[in-house]
C-alpha cells in the first residue's frame, strides 16, 4: 500500500533525507525512529506530499505523489506533527469541515464524525472550543481529522505526544483495531512506542537509514558495534526524558 522509493530532499548543502526507501503492506504498522533532527518529519512530510522531494518518488495505494498528488493524497490520512486546527471550532465543526475538504458526501459526514469522535475519544469536549482543549485533546482531534474518510494508509507524526498513560493505551489499542485492514508508519524519537504499537522498525540518523528491523532485532543491533551505537543512545536517553 505504501512504497517509497529513494526519497531525498536536501536543504541547501544539507542532505535532510538521504536515499529512503522502504515499503509497508496492509496489515503492516512500521514505526519510523530516529533521534531528534534525523530527518523523521522530512520524510513524513514529503510522503504526504507536503513537502517536494528533489529526488525519489511515493506510491500511496498505488498512487504517484509527484505525479498524480490528488488520487495520491485521497488514500492518505496524516496526523503531521503539532498538527494545525481551526482553534475556533468545536471538534465536530473540525471533523466536518475536513471531511467536506476531502469530498465526502454529506449524508456520509455524520456517521463518520461519530465514528472518529468515538475512536478517538474526544465525545466529552465535544461541545467546547478547540482552543480551550489541552495538548493531548488536540492531538486527539487531529487524529480523529487524519480518520474521517477511512483512508488505507494512515502517516502519523508523534500520535501519543502530549497523552497521559491512559491516553497512550486508548491510542495504542485504536492502532492495534485498525492495522489489519490498513497501512500505517508511526514516526517517534521514544523506543517504547515501539513494542508497544509496531510489528517492524526503521531508525533513520542524519538522513540515513541504519536499520530495518523487527522490534526484538532493535536490541542486538544496538550493541553489535556496527556504528549505530551513537542513534540507539540518543534514542535512549530521549526515551528517559519523554518518561521522566
Amino acid at each position: 500500500m505504501l512504497d517509497i522509493k529513494g526519497l531525498t530532499r536536501r536543504f541547501g548543502s544539507k542532505t535532510a533525507v538521504d536515499k529512503i526507501t522502504f515499503s509497508v503492506a496492509k496489515g503492516e504498522v512500521v514505526g519510523f525512529l530516529g533521534p531528534n533532527g534525523a530527518g523523521k518529519s522530512t520524510s513524513m512530510r514529503m510522503i504526504a506530499g507536503v513537502l517536494e522531494p528533489d529526488e525519489g518518488d511515493v506510491l500511496l495505494d498505488g498512487h504517484s505523489i509527484v505525479s498524480n498528488r490528488r488520487d495520491a493524497q485521497a488514500s492518505l490520512g496524516y496526523l503531521p506533527e503539532g498538527a494545525p486546527l481551526y482553534l475556533d471550532m468545536t471538534p465536530p465543526e473540525f471533523l466536518r469541515f475536513v471531511g467536506s475538504a476531502r469530498g465526502m458526501e454529506k449524508s456520509a459526514l455524520g456517521g463518520a464524525v461519530d465514528r472518529v469522535t468515538a475512536d478517538a475519544r474526544i465525545h466529552s469536549v465535544s461541545s467546547q472550543t478547540i482552543r480551550s482543549l489541552s495538548k493531548g485533546y488536540r492531538r486527539r482531534v487531529g487524529l480523529a481529522a487524519a480518520l474521517i474518510h477511512d483512508p488505507p494508509v494512515l502517516i502519523l507524526d508523534e500520535p501519543t505526544d502530549g497523552l497521559d498513560p491512559n491516553q497512550k493505551r486508548a491510542v495504542r489499542a485504536l492502532i492495534a483495531r485498525m492495522a489489519p485492514q490498513k497501512a500505517i508508519v508511526i514516526s517517534t524519537h521514544t523506543l517504547e512506542e515501539v513494542p508497544a504499537m509496531c510489528s517492524r522498525a526503521i531508525v533513520v540518523d542524519q538522513g540515513r537509514m541504519i536499520a530495518d528491523e523487527t522490534p526484538e532485532g532493535l536490541a542486538a543491533l544496538a550493541t553489535d558495534g556496527g556504528g549505530l551505537e551513537a542513534a540507539f543512545r540518543d534514542l535512549t536517553d530521549q526515551s528517559v526524558e519523554a518518561a521522566a
